[in-house]
């Protein structure tokens, strides 16, 4: 079964606001079986113009479980702490490719 994965690009604008989010959303991820790949970090464009602020990557056992995670209480408590916090934060799932056997 595929991986499920979620991209993120996002604008914080009040941190402070935000580190309360931060504090909450990787219990939740855990939770339903998720990791992050990507959070934060250095990024630069290779093609196109997209200069995205902040981009975070997480993988998920399936495409079902990173939706799942999203629709849980978990993270819905966390998106709560997040309101207010960033300008724009853009999230998307998408399932992966198939392991080769």
């Amino acid at each position: 079964m595929p991986a499920g994965y979620v991209i993120v690009e996002m604008n914080i604008t009040d941190p402070d606001r935000y580190k309360e989010y931060a504090a909450r959303a990787p219990e939740a991820v855990k939770a339903a079986g998720g990791e992050y790949l990507v959070r934060g970090g250095r990024s630069e464009a290779l093609e196109g113009d997209w200069q995205p602020h902040r981009v975070a990557v997480l993988r998920f056992p399936s495409y079902e479980q990173a939706k799942a995670w999203y629709d849980s209480e978990k993270y819905a408590q966390a998106r709560s702490e997040r309101a207010g916090a960033t300008l724009y934060f853009n999230m998307i799932v998408v399932e992966g490719v198939a392991a080769p056997v």
